[in-house]
């Protein structure tokens, strides 16, 4: 088997599949309780005066 072949079919499948639950993982990660405040930590990170 080629090795364009065999990397093509991995990414069809495997790649794809871990792409996927990435993707959720972030989502997740993002929407989770409590992160709320720690988002709004970071973003206020630019205006805080030293």
């Amino acid at each position: 088997m080629e090795t364009y072949t065999a990397m093509r079919h991995f990414a069809d499948s495997w790649g794809l599949l871990a792409m996927a639950l990435f993707f959720a993982g972030v989502v997740l990660f993002t929407f989770r309780p409590g992160g709320k405040r720690q988002a709004d930590d970071a973003a206020s990170i630019p205006l805080k005066e030293d």
